[in-house]
Protein backbone atom coordinates (compact mmCIF):
# COMPACT_ATOMS: atom_id res chain seq x y z
CA UNK A 1 0.00 0.00 0.00
CA UNK A 2 2.71 2.49 0.99
CA UNK A 3 4.71 2.03 -2.22
CA UNK A 4 1.58 2.46 -4.34
CA UNK A 5 0.62 5.64 -2.48
CA UNK A 6 4.14 7.04 -2.81
CA UNK A 7 4.15 6.44 -6.58
CA UNK A 8 0.68 7.92 -7.02
CA UNK A 9 1.59 10.88 -4.81
CA UNK A 10 4.74 11.50 -6.85
CA UNK A 11 2.77 11.32 -10.09
CA UNK A 12 0.29 13.89 -8.76
CA UNK A 13 2.90 16.28 -7.38
CA UNK A 14 4.82 16.10 -10.70
CA UNK A 15 1.65 16.51 -12.78
CA UNK A 16 2.39 19.74 -14.68
CA UNK A 17 -1.00 21.42 -15.08
CA UNK A 18 -1.65 22.43 -11.44
CA UNK A 19 1.90 23.76 -11.12
CA UNK A 20 1.53 25.83 -14.28
CA UNK A 21 -1.74 27.24 -13.01
CA UNK A 22 -0.28 28.08 -9.61
CA UNK A 23 2.55 30.02 -11.27
CA UNK A 24 -0.07 32.22 -12.92
CA UNK A 25 -1.91 32.58 -9.64
CA UNK A 26 1.23 33.58 -7.74
CA UNK A 27 2.24 36.05 -10.45
CA UNK A 28 -1.08 37.89 -10.26
CA UNK A 29 -1.86 40.74 -7.84
CA UNK A 30 -2.21 39.42 -4.27
CA UNK A 31 -0.71 36.22 -5.59
CA UNK A 32 0.27 34.81 -2.20
CA UNK A 33 -3.31 35.12 -0.94
CA UNK A 34 -4.70 33.56 -4.12
CA UNK A 35 -2.06 30.85 -3.97
CA UNK A 36 -3.13 30.00 -0.45
CA UNK A 37 -6.73 29.78 -1.64
CA UNK A 38 -5.60 27.56 -4.53
CA UNK A 39 -3.72 25.16 -2.25
CA UNK A 40 -6.50 25.11 0.34
CA UNK A 41 -9.06 24.21 -2.33
CA UNK A 42 -6.64 21.67 -3.80
CA UNK A 43 -6.26 19.93 -0.44
CA UNK A 44 -9.99 20.11 0.28
CA UNK A 45 -10.77 18.57 -3.09
CA UNK A 46 -8.09 15.93 -2.57
CA UNK A 47 -9.63 14.94 0.76
CA UNK A 48 -13.15 15.07 -0.71
CA UNK A 49 -12.29 12.71 -3.57
CA UNK A 50 -10.64 10.29 -1.16
CA UNK A 51 -13.62 10.46 1.18
CA UNK A 52 -16.06 9.86 -1.67
CA UNK A 53 -14.14 6.82 -2.87
CA UNK A 54 -13.91 5.44 0.66
CA UNK A 55 -17.60 6.19 1.20
CA UNK A 56 -18.47 4.57 -2.09
CA UNK A 57 -16.59 1.44 -1.07
CA UNK A 58 -18.35 1.44 2.30
CA UNK A 59 -21.66 2.05 0.57
CA UNK A 60 -21.13 -0.88 -1.78
CA UNK A 61 -20.29 -3.14 1.15
CA UNK A 62 -23.30 -1.89 3.11
CA UNK A 63 -25.67 -2.38 0.18
CA UNK A 64 -24.24 -5.84 -0.40
CA UNK A 65 -24.92 -6.75 3.23
CA UNK A 66 -28.49 -5.45 2.96
CA UNK A 67 -29.09 -7.44 -0.22
CA UNK A 68 -27.53 -10.51 1.35
CA UNK A 69 -29.66 -10.16 4.50
CA UNK A 70 -32.81 -9.92 2.37
CA UNK A 71 -31.67 -12.95 0.40
CA UNK A 72 -31.11 -14.91 3.62
CA UNK A 73 -34.49 -13.79 4.98
CA UNK A 74 -36.32 -14.97 1.88
CA UNK A 75 -34.35 -18.20 1.73
CA UNK A 76 -35.07 -18.96 5.39
CA UNK A 77 -38.79 -18.48 4.73
CA UNK A 78 -38.57 -20.83 1.76
CA UNK A 79 -36.69 -23.39 3.83
CA UNK A 80 -39.34 -23.17 6.55
CA UNK A 81 -42.11 -23.66 4.03
CA UNK A 82 -40.24 -26.34 2.06
CA UNK A 83 -37.34 -27.88 4.03
CA UNK A 84 -36.00 -29.76 1.02
CA UNK A 85 -35.06 -26.58 -0.91
CA UNK A 86 -31.41 -26.27 -1.89
CA UNK A 87 -29.10 -23.55 -0.59
CA UNK A 88 -28.26 -20.42 -2.55
CA UNK A 89 -25.20 -18.13 -2.41
CA UNK A 90 -24.82 -14.36 -2.08
CA UNK A 91 -22.95 -13.37 -4.39
CA UNK A 92 -4.44 26.77 -19.98
CA UNK A 93 -2.15 30.38 -21.77
CA UNK A 94 -2.19 34.07 -22.10
CA UNK A 95 -5.90 34.63 -21.76
CA UNK A 96 -5.64 32.72 -18.53
CA UNK A 97 -2.86 35.08 -17.39
CA UNK A 98 -4.98 38.15 -18.02
CA UNK A 99 -7.97 36.57 -16.36
CA UNK A 100 -5.90 35.59 -13.35
CA UNK A 101 -4.82 39.19 -12.85
CA UNK A 102 -8.46 40.05 -12.22
CA UNK A 103 -9.33 36.82 -10.44
CA UNK A 104 -10.30 36.51 -6.81
CA UNK A 105 -9.32 33.94 -4.22
CA UNK A 106 -12.50 32.06 -5.04
CA UNK A 107 -11.50 31.91 -8.71
CA UNK A 108 -8.12 30.48 -7.76
CA UNK A 109 -9.83 27.93 -5.54
CA UNK A 110 -12.15 26.91 -8.36
CA UNK A 111 -9.18 26.50 -10.69
CA UNK A 112 -7.55 24.15 -8.20
CA UNK A 113 -10.67 21.99 -8.11
CA UNK A 114 -10.86 21.86 -11.91
CA UNK A 115 -7.23 20.78 -12.20
CA UNK A 116 -7.44 17.99 -9.63
CA UNK A 117 -6.26 14.70 -11.19
CA UNK A 118 -9.37 12.81 -10.11
CA UNK A 119 -8.35 9.43 -11.47
CA UNK A 120 -5.03 9.37 -9.63
CA UNK A 121 -6.59 10.47 -6.35
CA UNK A 122 -9.31 7.83 -6.69
CA UNK A 123 -6.65 5.22 -7.34
CA UNK A 124 -4.92 6.22 -4.09
CA UNK A 125 -8.14 5.91 -2.09
CA UNK A 126 -8.92 2.56 -3.70
CA UNK A 127 -5.42 1.38 -2.78
CA UNK A 128 -6.10 2.12 0.88
CA UNK A 129 -9.46 0.36 0.71
CA UNK A 130 -7.93 -2.78 -0.81
CA UNK A 131 -5.12 -2.79 1.75
CA UNK A 132 -7.63 -3.41 4.54
CA UNK A 133 -5.26 -1.81 7.08
CA UNK A 134 -6.14 -0.50 10.53
CA UNK A 135 -7.75 2.93 10.86
CA UNK A 136 -4.53 4.44 12.21
CA UNK A 137 -2.42 3.01 9.41
CA UNK A 138 -4.91 4.12 6.78
CA UNK A 139 -5.12 7.63 8.24
CA UNK A 140 -1.34 8.02 8.40
CA UNK A 141 -0.93 6.64 4.89
CA UNK A 142 -3.52 9.04 3.48
CA UNK A 143 -2.07 11.96 5.43
CA UNK A 144 1.38 11.26 4.04
CA UNK A 145 -0.12 10.87 0.57
CA UNK A 146 -1.89 14.25 0.77
CA UNK A 147 1.31 15.99 1.90
CA UNK A 148 3.35 14.33 -0.86
CA UNK A 149 0.76 15.05 -3.55
CA UNK A 150 0.68 18.74 -2.54
CA UNK A 151 4.41 19.16 -1.85
CA UNK A 152 5.26 20.87 -5.16
CA UNK A 153 2.46 23.41 -4.76
CA UNK A 154 3.41 24.07 -1.13
CA UNK A 155 7.05 24.58 -2.12
CA UNK A 156 6.04 27.11 -4.78
CA UNK A 157 3.83 28.99 -2.33
CA UNK A 158 6.52 29.12 0.36
CA UNK A 159 9.16 30.17 -2.16
CA UNK A 160 6.94 33.08 -3.19
CA UNK A 161 6.36 34.07 0.43
CA UNK A 162 10.03 34.10 1.49
CA UNK A 163 11.74 35.11 -1.77
CA UNK A 164 9.12 36.86 -3.92
CA UNK A 165 11.46 38.41 -6.50
CA UNK A 166 13.47 35.27 -7.13
CA UNK A 167 10.29 33.20 -7.09
CA UNK A 168 8.63 35.27 -9.79
CA UNK A 169 11.64 34.87 -12.07
CA UNK A 170 12.24 31.19 -11.41
CA UNK A 171 8.60 30.15 -11.46
CA UNK A 172 8.03 32.00 -14.73
CA UNK A 173 10.93 30.04 -16.23
CA UNK A 174 9.49 26.85 -14.79
CA UNK A 175 6.11 27.52 -16.34
CA UNK A 176 7.71 28.19 -19.74
CA UNK A 177 9.59 24.89 -19.48
CA UNK A 178 6.45 23.04 -18.43
CA UNK A 179 4.52 24.58 -21.33
CA UNK A 180 6.99 23.02 -23.76
CA UNK A 181 7.09 19.63 -22.08
CA UNK A 182 3.72 19.22 -20.36
CA UNK A 183 2.16 16.90 -22.92
CA UNK A 184 5.03 14.44 -22.81
CA UNK A 185 5.13 14.67 -19.03
CA UNK A 186 1.41 13.93 -18.71
CA UNK A 187 1.60 11.00 -21.13
CA UNK A 188 4.64 9.55 -19.38
CA UNK A 189 3.25 9.95 -15.85
CA UNK A 190 -0.13 8.49 -16.75
CA UNK A 191 1.38 5.63 -18.74
CA UNK A 192 3.88 4.62 -16.07
CA UNK A 193 1.38 4.89 -13.24
CA UNK A 194 -1.28 3.08 -15.27
CA UNK A 195 1.07 0.22 -16.12
CA UNK A 196 2.12 -0.06 -12.48
CA UNK A 197 -1.47 -0.16 -11.18
CA UNK A 198 -2.60 -2.62 -13.86
CA UNK A 199 0.41 -4.81 -13.23
CA UNK A 200 -0.20 -4.80 -9.48
CA UNK A 201 -3.88 -5.60 -9.96
CA UNK A 202 -3.14 -8.49 -12.31
CA UNK A 203 -0.50 -9.81 -9.93
CA UNK A 204 -2.97 -9.72 -7.03
CA UNK A 205 -5.63 -11.44 -9.13
CA UNK A 206 -3.34 -14.23 -10.30
CA UNK A 207 -1.14 -14.49 -7.18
Amino acid sequence: MVLDLVLIGLAITLYPLPGMALVLVLASPRGVYKGLAFITAWLACLVAVIALVLLAATLVIGLSLIVYSEHRRRRSRRVTAAPDDGEGTAGSGRSLTSRMDQATGWSAAGLAVLLQPWGMVSAAAATVVKADASHTQSFLALLGFCVLATSTLLAMELYTVFAPENAQRDLTRLRAWLSRHKDRAIVLLCLLLGLWLVGRSLYQLTG
